[in-house]
């Protein structure tokens, strides 16, 4: 498979067309609603972003409730602890499910890979006997054209040896 270019010539070769197959892994969770919304929950765990607002938030609880600003989750803050007890039984599962179905694609990548490896093999040893055959005819054209070149040569000097001969009878003829 190619694709081509804007202009419409051909471009390079689609070396990922062996992935193709297995397409419909790329998205962690699923093409759905859910499984979209949670695959971006789940990475969204992972970024440097999620980390800062999570200890704003908490630096903003904490202090909130022990200036006694608001006092609806006083020190030792069983409220907060709730919370992120709440967090991590929702983020565990679904980071989980998400290491599960990425070891499912990298398994699938790498069986496209292995065949992609595969066919490459098939197709140089495939190449190599093509040249191999190419080679010994060569060789056998070589040995032709030598065996045609020793006779060119034997009956050019047989030619020479009868246009001299008939030369020197004719001169004998003359005199």
């Amino acid at each position: 498979m190619h694709i081509t270019a804007s202009n419409g010539s051909p471009a390079a070769p689609f070396h990922l067309r062996f992935h193709l197959p297995h397409a419909h892994l790329e998205r962690a969770f699923g093409g759905d609603a859910f499984g979209v919304r949670a695959e971006a929950f789940a990475r969204f765990f992972g970024t440097p972003r999620f980390l800062i607002s999570q200890t704003l938030i908490v630096g903003v609880w904490i202090a909130v409730n022990a200036a006694h600003v608001v006092q609806f989750d006083l020190y030792p803050f069983i409220l907060l602890n709730l919370a992120f007890s709440t967090q991590a039984a929702y983020a565990a599962p679904l980071i989980l499910l998400a290491q599960t179905r990425q070891a499912d694609r990298d398994k699938a990548h790498a069986e496209a890979d292995a065949l992609h490896r595969e066919t490459l093999a098939a197709e140089t040893a495939s190449r190599q006997a093509a040249t191999a055959e190419q080679t010994a005819h060569i060789a056998e054209l070589l040995e032709l054209n030598t065996e045609l070149t020793r006779l060119t040569r034997e009956l050019s000097e047989r030619i020479e040896h009868l246009t001299a001969e008939l030369h020197g009878k004719l001169v004998a003829n003359r005199t």
